[in-house]
Formats: C-alpha cells, sequence, structure tokens
C-alpha cells in the first residue's frame, strides 16, 4: 500500500508541475484546492516529499530530470540507464547523503563527549567511554557473558529519547555479551544496584550504522540502573 501511494505522488507531483508554466512551482501563494481531487493531489504530493526529505535525506530535484523519469514509464518506454549503472548511480548518491550525515553526527557527538568529560564525577575509561555513578551499588559485578536485568533509558547527545524500558514500566533481561561493546564494558564494571549515566561514543555503539531512529555515528547517552543478575 505504501509503495501504491509513493508511487502514486510522483504521478500527482508530475501532473501538478505540468499544470503550472515550465518546472517551477510557486509555493509562496496559497494552494488553490477546490475539489477532492486536487486536495489528494496536494497530501500525497507532500507525502512523497516528506519521504525524500526526511528519510531519504534529498535536499534539492533536478525538475526537468525527475519529471522525464516519470513521463517515461507513464508512456511506457524503457529506462535510459541500465539497471546495473542506475544501482550504482543511486548508491553512490545516497551513499554520499548518509556519509554527510554521519559526518555531522560524529562532529555532534565528539563536541559532546569533550564537553561531557570535563563534568564533575565524570570517568572515562582506556576505549573513551564516559560514565558518571548516580547511585552506587555493593551487590555483585556481572561476568562478561552474565545475564542481567536492568532498566534503562537511552537518548541521543539532543535529548531526543529512542527507547527505554522505564517508559515500557518493564526491565530489559539480556546477555552481557549480547549488547553494544560500551554497554558491555559497563555492565562488568558494574555492582548490583548500581545506577550509571553512560556516555558512548560511536564507535563504542553503532558506529557508521544507523539502526532504526539513531542516526549513524552517533555518540548514545544511557541511564542504566543494573537490577540483578540472573542465574
Amino acid at each position: 500500500m505504501k509503495q501504491i501511494i509513493a508511487f502514486a505522488s510522483v504521478v500527482i507531483v508530475l501532473t501538478a508541475c505540468n499544470t503550472n508554466k515550465g518546472l517551477s512551482i510557486d509555493t509562496s501563494k496559497t494552494t488553490e484546492l477546490a475539489t477532492e481531487l486536487d486536495s489528494v493531489s496536494y497530501l500525497l504530493g507532500i507525502q512523497y516529499a516528506k519521504g525524500l526529505t526526511e528519510k531519504g535525506g534529498v535536499k534539492e530535484l533536478d525538475n526537468r530530470s525527475f519529471l522525464t523519469g516519470v513521463q517515461r514509464i507513464m508512456d511506457g518506454k524503457e529506462n535510459e540507464i541500465s539497471e546495473e549503472l542506475a544501482n550504482q548511480c543511486m548508491t553512490s548518491f545516497f551513499g554520499k547523503i548518509e556519509d554527510a550525515k554521519s559526518a555531522e553526527s560524529q562532529a555532534a557527538g565528539n563536541k559532546f563527549l569533550d564537553a561531557n568529560k570535563v563534568k564533575e564525577g565524570v570517568q572515562v575509561t582506556q576505549t573513551g567511554l564516559q560514565y558518571r555513578v548516580i547511585t552506587a551499588g555493593a551487590g555483585a559485578i556481572p561476568a562478561n557473558g552474565a545475564k542481567v536485568k536492568v532498566h534503562y533509558t537511552g537518548k541521543l547527545t539532543d535529548g531526543t529519547v529512542f527507547d527505554s524500558s522505564v517508559d515500557r514500566g518493564e526491565p530489559a533481561e539480556f546477555g552481557t555479551d549480547q549488547v553494544i561493546p560500551g554497554w558491555t564494558e559497563a555492565l562488568t564494571m558494574m555492582p548490583v544496584g548500581s545506577k550509571w549515566e553512560l556516555v558512548i561514543p560511536s564507535d563504542l555503539a553503532y558506529g557508521e550504522r544507523a539502526t532504526g531512529p539513531i542516526p549513524a555515528g552517533s555518540t548514545l547517552v544511557f541511564e542504566v540502573e543494573l537490577l540483578e543478575i540472573i542465574k
């Protein structure tokens, strides 16, 4: 269904552009939406553009080339670029976008790490993991591979919460060797009953790989409470 809507929105964009002079649309004026069709067309165009900009990271298009590609398909004509070359072109283009986004996240993360490491109570390990003891526990320390129960909240450096067992109201259980390296390192230093704030550099988190709401190259901030070691 999503693919159908996305494709339909391309057609709508084509129609909208062809009803205007040239290949540009003046968005400084209020859009006239008088019928159900033009309203749906407008909304599909909005949806398609959001997918391009928010998910794809595309900031501009060559309107003439874009509309030519759409019109060729609508006319039943073949793509003038081979499938192999098309894949190479798209992979290269979107790879550059991802690299730029990752570099931006890396820069923001490094700035955050530099500011955080001088705060009172923050400790920095040899790997670059930063942690601050919120509550000092007195229990046993998990071994690497031990199964533990924890409560946690994970944030990006801008404060955006991307995951939280606290919000779900249910602790998480996993092996200390089944998580990102920054977590493994921290958990195998924490006594049960401890609550720590962790600031994890990207190379100890997901590195250059984006995952869900976490952009590639992101430094991550966690508040972790070690509840117990599961026997």
